[in-house]
């Protein structure tokens, strides 16, 4: 049931907020509302997505756990449309898949994994390196020559 509350969340975002890329990422994710995702608010946020999908509420993320999740971000990536942001979007994506998170390759992911990550998840969406993640960060991207970004690495 908390899932689909989540689901029911991420896909009432209004959509005037799709003409402008990664706008739907920041108004899920900027939790004081002043425009900008923080590494605190992406933190604190990716802790509630953890319990979300916990379902069986023993701490981790297994296989199964996180195919629901998938279809869930899917389902989200499908209400945001076009405005999600191009490629600096993929950058967000890739951030919440099993394999950055899996951080000791057991096939399932911790909440302390899952949080410990949030660092370098913004790191990898922050193109201008201001410390936050905005619109404009995902405008960058668009911008960018062939979609490639800054090539952070992921750990």
């Amino acid at each position: 049931m908390k899932t689909l509350a989540l689901i029911l969340t991420l896909a009432a975002t209004p959509l005037l907020a799709q003409g402008v890329p990664g706008q739907h990422f920041v108004e899920n994710w900027d939790l004081n509302g002043d425009g900008a995702v923080s590494l605190e608010e992406a933190t604190e946020r990716r802790g509630d997505v953890f319990t979300s999908f916990d379902q069986n509420e023993d701490g981790a993320l297994d296989a199964e756990e996180y195919v629901v999740f998938d279809e869930a971000r899917a389902l989200d990536m499908q209400n945001e449309g076009a405005g999600h942001g191009g490629g600096n979007m993929q950058n967000a994506a890739e951030g919440m898949e099993l394999a950055m998170n899996d951080v000791d390759g057991d096939g399932k992911v911790t909440r302390e994994e899952f949080i410990s990550q949030a660092a370098v998840w913004i790191a990898n969406m922050d193109l201008n390196e201001d410390g936050v993640i905005t619109t404009e960060d995902f405008a960058m991207r668009r911008q960018m020559m062939g979609g490639q970004g800054k090539g952070k690495a992921k750990n």
